[in-house]
């Protein structure tokens, strides 16, 4: 890179290359950024939505890598020239010297080998880099450019004549050899150490000599493929654009481009597909002389998976700046996989972008070839990193899938009884083992129809160590279960099994009759069931028919989840527990794991990396995060930066308020006890009604639950407080499926762009959602979208829960306590204002916006509250313990735009 700005990298940097003049704070930011970067502390950043947080990251990040890589040539043309200096004047003195002593003749011989050693050393990574560099160079002048077009057409041709064998072998007959990919291959030994070392046991297959020694990078994380994408479209518009090589990771859902593999729909069935793809092409057949070919089932290996099209698609990710479509577009036109040519592109990429789970849990990373020693990790969105990495660390199962799981692997043992090598089977009689202790732990018992199994009702937490003791498991090797389990990929191959006799005679749920029994009614109760779907569903295309049996099959292949359960009770005995929930059946009871020190499992990013950003637009309250996920880490205080900035927006453009009563004199008190009442429901008809009065353009109101949006707008609709809202604005609901958000989001905003243009009677329009749903993150309510942000109450979680109860336990056992609360109360209160700064935050997103903020409860009047809030809203808010003087500021605050427009 030749981007200019470089001064010495202990003092920062003069100057950051930027697309336009960045504001003050986004200067501060950088600045910042850099030195967290070239000290390798920890940071947290916070700067709120609008501010140019993801160009701030991108040039400051990147100055620094540039610097840095800069540097580090510098040092090595240094100690290579200092090396080879070295190297001749010990040589020259040494023979000038008399070799007759034997001591100074070795002390000479050892001398000079190491300092040649050295300078080897230095001259081959010199090469390398190099090497590195000029391939770069080759690929961003397009040298190969003449050969795509003959390469693609060849693979076009040679596509077709695979594809056409592999249907034509498809309509041989299938012997008994047919079931050879789903018989597990002989387990040799349960020494880790001898494991060979691939992505996540047999994960993937990517061919050793494409692989590549990793250079220094950047991992950049966010919560969503869409945030990811809008990320990569800021470096595609920042200044290091050209220069940088940057790749996007995700999972084979995302990426797949084989339309026979896409079509499977669960990310499951896509994965086992795949795998079983690579298998076929890298199984060669091996034939006695004279011995008869079998016949068997066609073995189609995936079209999109050459070693030269996935170089030439890994030189294209390398060249140019692509996001997850652009790729995708890529990969069809140059018949290579996505999903293997971005993996390929890991190692020599300067910047990696990638999903929180894939950076966050240690076998996914491993999975996809990402190494973080000495690396920089960047965490965006990270207001939630703690629950983030708890959720994905945790694990549930049900009664009815370990009966299922129970019975599925039942009848896989006692038909390949015969092909199974002994230890493979003395494995699986330990996870039947097991399965049986965890549905014992239940109350329940294996062979039986779940269903009608009673369960006596009631909630129980365990140690993990009490509870293996309780299910009569403890004396089970559950890391040697891990083991196997990714070893002999023994989900993968029951996933198969049942996906492929399901119906004849292999049972997707309970053996509750012989296997002759099932045999007999197995395919007649599958006719039945078609009948009953079909008339129920009717008219049911086929392409749907195809979407609910896939559904089907993998909901009732339930083995990958015991495989992660039994990952999860690996887990240290003091950072987790065990809830056993009975909920009268069997079927319906559940055995979940808590994570509750997610600590441990981040403390592995943070001992690796050189150092680690984490950043978001609300980062409050930041003393709790260091508590639970810094200091519980081992991450001491002074390797910890925090940075906050303030919005580019002048202060005259937010109104916070914090109402305390109503326009009738109603005190705000959202309380469990008192939220519900007639009164307080209607003081916040009559509040919203008189705000939507002076209020142009869209208004957003969060209620604290889904239950209680449901109660309040039913009270509404009853007394007549819903039409003379509707009067005014046009009235949206949260819808109840994510895919219909993008739907209700586009009618809202055309209803109120109709409105700007149209002054009738509806002056905007209102949208009811619910604080932590669909659109409380990652939805954008800028300008007119959002001139009114509506908090309803305080959403604290449910005290009643017992995994929150639970963790509370946790904390306040582990962690200080510190201003007369203690950590589980802190707990509580944080969770509301992190859910709250969220929702509010859904508005204001640039420097010209406005918006005003409504909360709607005396509770966030305290000094303990507010403080909590964002510091750009924090210092602006206003506290009203009547409602006359807030509505009176909030009318003036929307007179004082309008006409201003005028």
């Amino acid at each position: 890179m030749s981007l200019g700005g470089f001064t010495d990298m202990e003092n920062g940097r003069a100057q950051f290359p930027f697309p336009y003049q960045p504001y003050d704070i986004q200067e501060q930011f950088m600045q910042a950024l850099y030195k967290v970067l070239d000290q390798g502390k920890v940071g947290i950043f916070e700067s709120p939505t609008g501010t140019g947080k993801s160009l701030s990251l991108i040039c400051g990040a990147l100055s620094w890598l540039t610097d840095h890589e800069e540097e580090s040539r510098q040092k090595t043309a240094a100690l290579l020239h200092e090396g080879e200096a070295a190297l001749s004047t010990s040589t020259a003195l040494s023979s000038a010297t008399s070799s007759s002593a034997e001591p100074d003749w070795i002390t000479d011989f050892v001398q000079k080998k190491s300092e040649r050693d050295l300078v080897s050393k230095l001259k081959e990574e010199e090469l390398k880099r190099k090497k590195r560099e000029e391939r770069l160079e080759m690929i961003r002048k397009n040298v190969q450019l003449k050969y795509a077009m003959k390469r693609k057409s060849c693979e076009d041709e040679e596509a077709f004549k695979l594809l056409q064998l592999s249907k034509e072998e498809e309509t041989e007959a299938q012997g008994d050899q047919e079931d050879e990919d789903l018989i597990i291959a002989e387990y040799e030994s349960d020494d880790e150490s001898k494991t060979r070392s691939r992505f996540c046991g047999a994960e993937d297959d990517t061919d050793d000599e494409l692989v590549e020694e990793h250079v220094n990078k950047i991992y950049y994380c966010s919560r969503t493929h869409s945030q990811l994408a809008q990320f990569v479209h800021e470096v595609q518009k920042s200044p290091f654009s050209k220069d940088i090589s940057l790749v996007t990771l995700g999972s084979r859902q995302n990426l797949c481009i084989n339309e026979e593999v896409r079509r499977l729909g669960s990310i499951q069935r896509i994965n086992d597909r795949c795998m079983e793809m690579q298998k076929n092409k890298r199984e060669k057949p091996h034939h006695e002389a004279g011995a008869k070919r079998k016949r068997g089932p066609a073995k189609t290996a995936c079209l999109y998976k050459k070693d030269s099209a996935l170089q030439q698609m890994r030189d294209n990710i390398l060249g140019t700046v692509h996001d997850i479509e652009q790729m995708m577009k890529l990969g069809r036109e140059t018949h290579a996989c996505p999903y293997y040519a971005t993996r390929l592109a890991v190692p020599p990429a300067q910047l990696v972008v990638l999903p929180y789970q894939m950076l966050l849990h240690a076998a996914t990373r491993r999975a996809a070839g990402v190494q973080l020693k000495g690396q920089v990790v960047i965490i965006d969105e990270a207001h939630n990193l703690s629950d983030t990495l708890s959720c994905i660390h945790s694990a549930e199962l049900t009664g009815a899938q370990l009966c299922r799981a129970h019975s599925q692997l039942t009848q896989y043992a006692d038909r390949y009884k015969s092909r199974l090598k002994a230890k493979n089977l003395m494995y699986i009689k330990q996870i039947l083992f097991v399965i049986e202790g965890l549905v014992r732990g239940l109350g329940g018992k294996v062979g039986q129809n779940p269903q009608s199994q009673t369960t006596q009702t009631g909630t129980e937490l365990h140690t993990i160590n009490n509870f293996l003791f309780k299910a009569q498991i403890d004396n089970i090797n559950l890391f040697k279960l891990q083991r196997y389990f990714e070893k002999s990929m023994v989900s993968r191959k029951l996933v198969g099994f049942v996906e492929k006799y399901a119906g004849s005679g292999v049972s997707l749920h309970t053996q509750t009759h012989s296997n002759k029994e099932n045999r007999c009614t197995e395919g007649l109760n599958r006719y039945l069931q078609t009948l009953q779907s079909t008339q129920i569903n009717a008219p049911v295309s086929s392409a749907d028919q195809q979407g609910s049996e896939a559904e089907k099959v993998l909901s009732a292949s339930p083995m990958m989840q015991v495989e992660v359960f039994f990952m999860a009770l690996t887990n240290s005995n003091t950072d987790g527990r065990v809830l056993v929930h009975r909920q009268g059946t069997l079927s319906e009871s559940s055995v979940k794991f808590l994570l509750l020190n997610p600590a441990v499992h981040f403390a592995e990013v943070l001992k690796q990396c050189r150092a680690v950003v984490i950043a978001g637009g609300t980062m409050q309250p930041v003393s709790d995060f260091k508590q639970e996920l810094l200091f519980s880490a081992g991450v001491g205080e002074e390797r910890i930066t925090e940075f906050s900035c303030g919005h580019v927006i002048p202060p005259e453009n937010i109104l916070p308020l914090v109402l305390c009563s109503g326009p009738s004199g109603q005190e705000l008190d959202f309380t469990f006890q008192n939220r519900d009442s007639p009164r307080m429901m209607d003081e916040t008809g009559r509040i919203l009604s008189n705000i939507c009065n002076v209020v142009p353009g869209g208004v957003v109101c969060f209620f604290p639950s889904y239950e209680y949006s449901r109660l309040i707008i039913s009270h509404w609709e009853a007394s007549g407080a819903l039409t003379r809202l509707a009067n005014k604005k046009k009235i949206f609901q949260e819808p109840k499926k994510a895919n219909q958000v993008e739907q209700v989001l586009s009618e809202f905003s055309r209803c109120i762009q109709r409105c700007a243009v149209d002054a009738g009677v509806l002056t905007g329009a209102l949208l009811f959602s619910v604080v932590g749903g669909k659109m409380s993150e990652g939805i954008n309510f800028s300008d007119d979208l959002g001139r009114c942000v509506v908090m309803v109450g305080m959403p604290y979680p449910n005290i009643k829960s017992p995994e929150l109860q639970e963790k509370m336990s946790y904390l306040d056992k582990h962690l200080p306590h510190s201003g007369g609360r203690s950590p589980g109360q802190a707990l509580i209160e944080n969770l509301c204002m992190k859910a709250v700064n969220q929702s509010i935050g859904r508005a204001i997103r640039h420097r010209g916006d406005y918006s005003s903020i409504v909360l709607c409860d005396r509770r966030y009047s305290r000094p303990a509250t507010l403080s909590k809030l964002p510091k750009w809203i924090q210092s602006r808010t206003s506290t009203h313990a009547t409602f006359g003087p807030a509505f009176a500021a909030l009318r003036k605050f929307f007179l004082e735009k309008k006409l201003k427009k005028v």
